[in-house]
């Protein structure tokens, strides 16, 4: 004769692995016995979903980088918060438009000369004269773009670590195709620049191979060994040019300060 429920609550000697064998807790023994299996299935879609938010986080810390570059090219401090707005929210949409606007607002002389040049370069004031905006310091930037850098590296072990390759078919969600389409883009532009920049065609492969296959790791620590170049009294802009337009504007910078104290 079966024992009800209730006798075996009341009892406070009852057996344990007799209740476990009572009909109204089926679930609780399935629930112990299945959940191994429950926790491999689902596995593989978490995994998915957290190699995807790594990739939001690398491709922000591009855009990080390219926004500097906005903000230092623009005169306007509105018109560089609308554009840095415009490329957290569209990414790669708003980079390559960005790009695109300036090189059609290029005139026909400077499309012979430098064309990169001038489209790298912050836009002319008033006076004609295209200077430096003072802003933070080299040490700063290198203290920022390193702990940027490894962060994002910091990401990478524990995903590797925790969850194994990223290179999986269920990792490969539509989300995540379009993700690394944002990524290569991004990319892109990036790569145009360090060839732009590297007087060495095989230096610029390698840094772009690198950034190719790392992403913003070695965006970063692309940056901070340019700007281990530099004198802490320098501006961190420079390291937007390559070696003959530095020179140039350093010699414009000293031809300002030449002039103001003659005026003064």
């Amino acid at each position: 004769m079966t024992t009800p429920i209730g006798t075996f609550v009341q009892d406070k000697t009852y057996n344990l692995g007799k209740v476990a064998k009572l009909q109204p807790w089926p679930d609780i023994i399935t629930t112990k016995t299945s959940f191994p299996k429950t926790f491999q299935t689902e596995l593989p879609l978490d995994c998915g979903c957290r190699w995807l938010m790594a990739l939001y986080v690398d491709v922000f810390i591009d855009v990080v980088v390219i926004a500097a570059w906005v903000i230092y090219k623009e005169s306007s401090w509105i018109v560089a918060a609308a554009f840095t707005v415009l490329l957290c929210v569209f990414g790669s949409i708003a980079t390559c438009g960005y790009v695109i606007l300036q090189f059609y607002k290029l005139s026909p002389e400077e499309f012979t000369k430098d064309p990169l040049y001038f489209v790298l370069v912050r836009h002319q004031k008033r006076d004609g004269i295209m200077g430096h905006r003072r802003g933070p310091s080299v040490i700063a930037a290198r203290v920022f773009f390193s702990v940027l850098g490894c962060f994002m590296l910091g990401i990478w072990i524990y995903l590797l670590i925790v969850y194994g390759s990223p290179f999986r078919a269920k990792v490969f969600t539509p989300c995540m195709v379009g993700t690394l389409i944002n990524f290569d883009a991004n990319i892109g532009v990036l790569s145009v620049w360090i060839a732009y920049r590297e007087s060495s065609w095989i230096s610029a492969f390698i840094w772009i191979f690198l950034l190719v296959t790392n992403g913003s790791i070695i965006t970063c620590l692309y940056i901070v060994w340019q700007l281990s170049h530099l004198s802490p009294l320098q501006p961190i802009s420079l390291i937007i040019f390559n070696t003959r337009c530095k020179l140039m504007m350093e010699n414009i910078d000293e031809q300002r300060i030449l002039l103001k104290n003659i005026d003064e």
